[in-house]
């Protein structure tokens, strides 16, 4: 398990350019945010920004792409144009990981997810994500899965082809080079 999720100034500050700079070129993302309150809001989450750090690191661009006026929050999601490179050819979760008895994956997007201290997308913020751009057009994502899905052993993904957004099922165990997943931190 993760110890020590504060970044160093310095990663800090390298972080936070970078979030401003993607923040500036995507503003269709988020038209009516300011990044000046974002950025104040962001400092007061130290271990917020260490997983928005995570995101970066392995590939996801996280950006802004919401703000809840409801609870306040602001939703990072990774903005990637195809599914986190450095997250894919997972399960869904440790039990159809270590369902497969030959040529196991090496790990599952739930306990990745975890570790990264963020969530995957629900099938609905995959959706609000799809509206401002079009991702995973050669990839696809794994999707937080109802309960009774994942009950019955499946687990649902989505992506966008031929202009529409689907969300298709598969086993649980299932992995491929092209399927990752999408996290999202509310802070």
């Amino acid at each position: 398990m993760v110890t020590n999720t504060i970044l160093l100034p310095e990663e800090q500050t390298e972080l936070l350019e970078i979030l401003k700079s993607r923040f500036h070129k995507n503003m269709k993302r988020h038209q009516e945010l300011d990044w000046n309150v974002i950025e104040e809001k962001l400092i007061l989450f130290p271990s917020k920004i260490w997983s928005i750090n995570e995101m970066e690191k392995t590939g996801g661009e996280p950006d802004v792409i919401y703000f809840d006026e409801n609870t306040n929050q602001i939703w990072f999601v990774d903005c990637a144009a195809e599914s986190p490179k450095d997250r894919r050819s997972l399960a869904y979760d440790y039990d159809g990981q270590t369902s497969r008895k030959e040529h196991q994956p090496k790990n599952n997007a739930l306990d990745v997810a975890a570790q990264m201290q963020i969530d995957l997308l629900t099938e609905a913020e995959y959706r609000l994500l799809q509206s401002i751009g079009n991702f995973d057009q050669k990839t696809s994502s794994w999707l937080k899965t109802p309960q009774p899905i994942r009950d019955l052993g499946g687990a649902i993904f989505g992506d966008y082809r031929y202009g529409t957004v689907f969300i298709y099922h598969n086993g649980a165990q299932s992995y491929y080079a092209a399927r990752g997943f999408r996290g999202i931190i509310k802070a």
